[in-house]
């Protein structure tokens, strides 16, 4: 791979996606940065100085905006194209899965999933065309691992790690490496705006009310344990720039390789009752709330 690279990473107006469009901008690559929020990219932009970083509105979930983009990477490239594609476009709902809306589910999956694979399909014909490229695929840990109320969200990266290897030995024949990169506990906003996007399921005659506020309470603290997100932003270098990368970085070590190591040696009955424990998703903690006497008569009748 050459030692310069033109890059494109889509998510780069907060957390992990600014932080790495930031570090790679300042090692000397070429990155091209996108996102949703206009005012944001034009943030990150001023903050880049001098490095070689350019902007552009970018909604993964939208046919006719990565069309655009194919235009604006067209010209900005005079034509060459890039070296390496980053999907970092997510977001995460902490919500039970008997609870979430076919639409909250879908926006996870459109976001997610289809994001990330209509962005591949877009990017690498010219990849192949050159005989050469690098896709970064951003996972999880959660990816591997499930916790209560992100059913959905850790749905939404095990598909990608299913995705992501298949793609790795369909593409690599072209020249192409595809590498997954699962974070661990990271300083960003997303244990935040996990909280932020559940509200509306946080109501005091649901079920998992007792539950939803010690998981509120929690993600409070989320951010004392995390690690910087410049973790990540190595990782997707790595993941690259190396000769031979590999199809899977986990970061950081305690927060990301430790705890998988943890996960897979504990039987899945005491993983149960842990998480029941720290979350209070007993039938002691968790009260049925009674139906009103107008839904009870109709939940009879039906």
């Amino acid at each position: 791979m050459r030692a310069t690279q033109t890059i494109l990473i889509t998510g780069a107006t907060a957390g992990i996606g600014r932080e790495t469009a930031l570090h790679l901008a300042r090692r000397g690559h070429y990155v091209i940065a996108t996102g949703r929020s206009e005012d944001a990219l034009a943030e990150l932009k001023r903050e880049a100085g001098a490095a070689r970083l350019d902007v552009f509105r970018l909604d993964v979930t939208d046919p006719a905006s990565i069309a655009h983009a194919l235009v604006a990477v067209e010209r900005l490239t005079a034509g060459r194209g890039i070296d390496a594609l980053v999907n970092n476009a997510g977001f995460g709902t902490a919500v039970p899965v008997a609870e979430i809306s076919d639409a909250d589910l879908r926006a996870q999956f459109d976001t997610n999933v289809f994001g990330l694979v209509a962005m591949v399909r877009a990017f690498v014909p010219q990849m192949r065309a050159r005989g050469r490229g690098r896709i970064v695929n951003v996972s999880s840990i959660g990816g591997r691992m499930t916790l209560p109320f992100f059913g959905a969200y850790n749905g939404t990266k095990y598909a990608v790690e299913s995705l992501s290897d298949a793609m790795r030995c369909e593409l690599r024949p072209f020249g192409i490496e595809v590498s997954i990169v699962e974070p661990g506990g990271i300083r960003t906003n997303f244990a935040k705006t996990t909280v932020q996007t559940a509200t509306g399921y946080h109501s005091p005659d649901s079920p998992y009310a007792a539950a939803h506020a010690k998981y509120m309470a929690l993600a409070k603290r989320s951010d004392d344990f995390a690690a910087h997100p410049i973790v990540i932003a190595r990782a997707i270098e790595r993941a690259i720039t190396a000769r031979r990368p590999r199809a899977r970085y986990v970061a950081p070590f305690f927060g990301g390789r430790v705890l998988l190591a943890l996960i897979r040696a504990t039987p899945t009955r005491m993983l149960d009752w842990l998480f029941a424990q720290v979350l209070g998703l007993t039938k002691k903690k968790l009260a049925t709330p009674a139906l009103p006497e107008s839904k009870r008569a109709r939940v009879l009748a039906s």
